[in-house]
């Protein structure tokens, strides 16, 4: 991180009273004397360069019943462990401390800068605009701008991984219907071409790569992503692999990037669909505490299966975040997508709307969407009396579980209902989805 960045911070706390707990003036604070002294006396070791009495001393504070000392010891402590390099247990201690006193500036503040240190910078942004949402005096808001800015420079690489068991009541988004209407009267649909249940391993994972331009602001950004959904009956398993390169462009606030990417998508072990494409990302902060995202993509697809259905695709997608408080955010998204195929019967039109509400109570986080859409086909296929017409809606609901962390990671549980009603028997289906694993804990 940039010296800059640690005088902002400097500069920031000393406005807010330099403690964890910026916000409480000092004659609201009911600190008992015996804290109070154990608190300096661990600040003097760590200054004598005893960092692990200091940490000691620090680890017992951490459960003293005053909520003050108790944030105050894992505040300090944060930044001992930060100072060796530990910045997962400082993150962890810091989101902690955020958990009992949302209005804790200083705290969110080192907490986003590690974010950024460690590759999440949306975290890193959700963070800033946390911070915003409590309110704050006009001299250290203007801090908070400036260093908002120096925020954006970015991590040279970073990973992320995720695993999760899922239990699903629709893995292959099967129609449960037993006949098919066509021209030519009602098919039986075979059984296993109907919907079938399963508990499987989810999967997710992405690395990236930055790469810095010399004598320009702008970088070389590589990334490699992908998902699984995996069962014991392999012939469900869903895999996909992308890759994508391209710069990244800092003008002034805003963020672009452009890239070109490959994705490969395998369907039962077996090749399902390859696409090349080119894309622009866009991300503006819209004041303090709201964040602006923008997409557009094109693509030509090689559908391995049906090559009725190759084509070109193209789609667009706005989302909007903003902190109602420094607890609380809601987000919308608007997107659309348009497939012209070579046969016309899989040319089709869409667009999804969704919005949802994330919340921290305490050291739980939950958060609860609704996403909404309609796709239609250009013209009927052949062999169904109607062209395709679809309504689609998702609620999900989640929990993360910060209370039970260990090693930086917290349990974290979604569950989610999809219900796409087709004119088309093959694409009309219900499902019920449950996730249950690991994520970070801050």
């Amino acid at each position: 991180m940039p010296t800059r960045l640690w005088t902002l911070l400097a500069a920031c706390a000393a406005l807010l009273g330099g403690t964890a707990q910026g916000t409480a003036a000092a004659s609201e604070r009911r600190l008992s004397a015996t804290g109070e002294q154990l608190l300096g006396l661990s600040e003097r070791m760590a200054a004598a360069g005893s960092t692990e009495q200091a940490k000691t001393i620090l680890s017992a504070l951490e459960q003293d019943p005053d909520p003050n000392i108790r944030n105050e010891a894992r505040f300090r402590m944060a930044r001992l462990l930060e100072a060796q390099g530990m910045n997962t247990g400082a993150a962890v201690l810091l989101r902690a401390v955020v958990d009992d006193a949302p209005t804790a500036v200083p705290a969110r503040l080192e907490l986003a800068q590690l974010l950024d240190r460690m590759g999440d910078r949306d975290g890193a942004w959700r963070q800033m605009r946390a911070v915003r949402a409590s309110g704050l005096p006009a001299s250290v808001a203007r801090l908070i701008d400036r260093y908002s800015e120096a925020l954006r420079a970015a991590r040279p690489a970073g990973m992320s991984i995720e695993v999760a068991l899922a239990p699903d009541s629709n893995i292959n988004r099967a129609t449960r219907s037993d006949t098919l209407g066509t021209v030519i009267g009602d098919f039986t649909i075979d059984q296993d071409a109907k919907a079938k249940s399963g508990t499987g391993l989810a999967i997710s994972a992405q690395g990236y790569r930055r790469f810095g331009i010399p004598g320009t602001s702008a970088a070389l950004l590589a990334r490699v992503s992908g998902f699984g959904d995996l069962y014991r009956r392999s012939k469900f398993n869903d895999i996909a692999v992308d890759a994508a390169a391209g710069p990244e462009l800092q003008l002034g606030s805003n963020r672009l990037n452009l890239e070109a990417g490959t994705t490969m998508r395998w369907f039962g072990q077996k090749p399902y669909s390859r696409s090349a494409r080119i894309g622009a990302a866009w991300m503006r902060p819209l004041g303090g505490r709201t964040q602006l995202d923008a997409g557009l993509s094109a693509a030509l697809i090689d559908n391995r299966v049906n090559h009725l259905e190759d084509g070109r695709d193209f789609s667009a997608r706005l989302s909007v975040e903003h902190a109602l408080s420094p607890t609380m955010g809601v987000i919308g998204t608007l997107s659309g997508e348009r497939m012209s195929a070579r046969d016309p019967g899989y040319s089709t039109t869409g667009w999804r709307a969704g919005l949802s509400l994330w919340r921290d109570v305490g050291r739980l986080t939950l958060t609860a969407g609704g996403e909404f859409g309609r796709l239609s086909a250009d013209e009927r296929l052949s062999l169904f009396p109607d062209r395709r017409s679809d309504r689609y809606t998702r609620l999900s609901l989640a929990a993360t579980f910060r209370q039970l962390q260990f090693g930086g990671f917290a349990p974290v549980a979604r569950f989610s209902m999809e219900r796409n009603r087709s004119s088309i028997a093959f694409y009309d289906y219900k499902r019920r989805r449950m996730e249950i694993g690991f994520a970070r804990a801050f």
